[in-house]
């Protein structure tokens, strides 16, 4: 019996030759906090933190999203934009240095680990800088030390506010050698000379915030804030614990354990961050 003359014979066939369909990839992530399977769109709602009850895992988000959600609508403008960084070194590892460059620059549409720039905080105008994990570590390079020297020399001359997010697991950028290590001492001479002439510094730390970027500018705020439980340290724990030959203590190199032993001033949750800058910001100006 031909398909044409039974209809349901017809739909059997249509359904059978259909391609199967599935989940679209990326509608759901994986807590590293809870361990759940939660929905994306739901954490990107929340801020990039996990909506699960008693969670509240802080993900990482890219610097983009990180000044949409800190400073005022189209408030941001851009400094610095136009600085790229080079080969100096001629430096490979398993790949060429310009190479990696280039993949991460097309990975992160970013050109280097870092933002600055001028914007508006509820009303308050400052100069904000940025680290980007995601483009090799948000390690400082000569480009990342160079913008940040620029913004911090901008904002002593404007007399603006200062905030530094830092999301670095990287340190210094070994793929520039001691051009990299450098940028340690030049950024924090930028800041003494922004906190001589009277200047306002708020670090915030996120995870992962490690190595010369821990070791200098990150760590010299006149504030410095932290999101929960991240990792901030200069080696990470398991360097250290081979290092010392002991066991370390529960949660060696967090957030809450730098704060109870002096390390950072507060632990504010991603939700109240930008409110808790712009009432540090207030405080510091009355």
């Amino acid at each position: 019996m031909s398909s044409s003359r039974n209809p349901n014979l017809a739909s059997w066939a249509t359904h059978v030759t259909r391609p199967k369909r599935g989940v679209p990839e990326g509608l759901w992530m994986r807590c590293d906090g809870c361990k759940a399977t939660v929905f994306r769109k739901a954490v990107e709602r929340n801020l990039g933190v996990c909506p699960e009850p008693n969670c509240g895992h802080h993900f990482y988000v890219p610097a983009q999203t990180r000044i949409k959600q800190l400073l005022d609508e189209d408030s941001f403008e851009e400094w610095f934009a136009d600085l790229e960084p080079c080969d100096p070194l001629q430096f490979v590892d398993k790949k060429p240095y310009k190479d990696r460059l280039k993949a991460e620059q097309k990975k992160t549409g970013l050109r280097e680990a870092c933002i600055t720039g001028r914007g508006y905080m509820r009303g308050r105008p400052l100069v904000i800088g940025i680290t980007d994990s995601a483009f090799i570590m948000g390690s400082m390079g000569s480009v990342v030390g160079e913008k940040l020297t620029r913004a911090i020399e901008a904002a002593t001359e404007k007399r603006l506010p200062l905030v530094i997010v830092s999301g670095s697991g990287g340190g210094a950028r070994m793929h520039e050698g001691i051009l990299s290590l450098m940028q340690m001492g030049k950024v924090s001479a930028a800041l003494a000379r922004y906190h001589e002439a009277g200047g306002l510094y708020i670090s915030v730390l996120t995870n992962p915030t490690m190595g010369g970027v821990a070791a200098s500018f990150a760590s010299l705020g006149d504030v410095i804030l932290a999101e929960p439980k991240a990792l901030i340290g200069f080696a990470g724990p398991r360097v250290v614990q081979a290092t010392v030959k002991t066991p370390l203590p529960d949660g060696f190199q967090t957030s809450e354990f730098l704060l109870e032993h002096g390390f950072i001033d507060r632990i504010v949750h991603r939700h109240h961050l930008r409110s808790e800058i712009a009432r540090i910001i207030d405080y510091c100006r009355a």
